[in-house]
């Protein structure tokens, strides 16, 4: 992808963020954001999209065996968490002492 439309999202790392879609859908149960992939749209969340892996012993890992692992999902399949009310929003950007801030649509709090 190039740079020149590189996409801004506004979910980051460390933030808590709700599944809307897909099989770990859950609308009440917020969680944390491990990384976020712009170039490909897609974030990894934890306890969300757990894939099995089979691994051979290696030096690191001298048994091997079956791991289990998070696998990135799409991004438009999260919403943000407001902790104020208690529920996904969505959010807008403005410009606070020439700082870039994101704040929440519902409750109307800057989202640190």
């Amino acid at each position: 992808m190039s740079n020149r439309f590189k996409p801004k999202f506004n979910i980051k790392k460390g933030d808590t963020v709700v599944v809307i879609a897909g099989d770990d859908k859950d609308a009440s149960k917020p969680r944390k954001v491990l990384e976020v992939f712009p170039d490909e749209s897609r974030v990894l969340i934890e306890g969300v999209n757990i894939i099995t892996r089979h691994t051979k012993p290696s030096a690191r890992n001298t048994k091997g065996g079956i791991v289990k692992k998070e696998a990135a999902i799409h991004i438009s399949n999260v919403m943000l968490w407001d902790a104020k009310k208690g529920e996904a929003t969505k959010i807008k950007r403005t410009r606070e002492e020439g700082k870039l801030v994101r704040i929440s649509k519902k409750s109307g709090e800057v989202i640190k």
